[in-house]
């Protein structure tokens, strides 16, 4: 894992960052991201993000703020989680979807499967 720099365009600059090793995806220092979790090359998390288990950020999907993605959630495409949005097992949240929550475990109610 390689420790260096990336600009997540937060408007924060560049920020200490790593790809992720599985997936290579840029995560901040800042965020946490499981080893069993996978963060795909054009993916991005930051800020006080977390991606936990077996969850996957695929595309050029973003989690950040204090959002969560956990159990075996995915999240694709162009999708922006955060705030202190909550994804967990099942949901998924694709294409051009945000999630973002005021409440701490807000339940997105337009997540759906993959195809």
């Amino acid at each position: 894992m390689t420790t260096r720099t990336h600009g997540f365009n937060d408007g924060a600059g560049a920020q200490i960052a790593h790809q992720h090793p599985n997936g290579m995806g840029w995560v901040a220092d800042t965020a946490f991201v499981a080893k069993t979790a996978y963060v795909g090359p054009e993916a991005q998390v930051y800020g006080k993000a977390r991606v936990c288990g077996m969850a996957r950020v695929g595309g050029e999907a973003v989690v950040c703020g204090e959002a969560v993605v956990f159990g075996e959630a995915w999240v694709y495409g162009k999708a922006i989680v955060g705030g202190e949005a909550r994804v967990k097992k099942t949901n998924d949240i694709s294409s051009s979807q945000r999630a973002a929550s005021l409440g701490r475990w807000h339940s997105w109610n337009t997540a759906h499967e993959p195809k």
